[in-house]
């Protein structure tokens, strides 16, 4: 069995000046957005044997939040890759994944994210149905695989176990709320 957790970076700060889009760091909300999911992550139990991420700045200030909500770093390869990457590209870093790892942390960004999962989870799934109208900042998917190796990671073949928006975790961190 293997299961793939997808988190999209948290809310970025459009009205930084940053000069390229790589580097747009978090705003206020993503931060706490991000401290929220961490805490949510750490009470339910996730563990994580790999954890892969766009190394763009929002997913590093995201993933350092997350961390401080957790409890603990989440070490993270960065992969360049994963920065605004198209589902084929993001299919292509699943079969790198190391054998070993049977629960990673994919962190990066959409449309790249919700398309992956709207393309390894089959139609009709109530959860799926969500994630096609919205995957919000500082979202996680969780998709669960019957396979013993991520060759085995295919279209429509991911049950997918849980998705959560940061809104589900406190309503103030839902849409138009600052």
């Amino acid at each position: 069995m293997k299961t793939l957790t997808l988190l999209r970076h948290a809310k970025s700060g459009w009205d930084d000046p940053v000069a390229r889009d790589f580097d747009r760091p978090l705003n206020p909300k993503g931060q706490r957005a991000a401290v929220a999911v961490g805490r949510y992550m750490k009470a339910i139990g996730l563990e994580f044997d790999h954890v892969i991420a766009s190394p763009a700045v929002r997913v590093v200030e995201t993933l350092d939040h997350v961390g401080q909500g957790y409890g603990s770093d989440l070490a993270p390869a960065w992969d360049q890759r994963i920065y605004l990457a198209s589902t084929a590209t993001l299919l292509d870093l699943i079969l790198e994944l190391p054998e070993g790892a049977n629960h990673v942390l994919l962190a990066g960004h959409n449309p790249g994210l919700e398309e992956l999962v709207l393309t390894l989870v089959p139609d009709g799934v109530p959860l799926r149905d969500d994630v096609e109208i919205k995957f919000p900042t500082a979202s996680l998917a969780e998709m669960r695989f019957d396979t013993d190796n991520w060759e085995g990671v295919k279209p429509g073949k991911g049950e997918l176990i849980r998705f959560t928006r940061p809104r589900d975790l406190d309503p103030a961190l839902g849409p138009g709320k600052d």
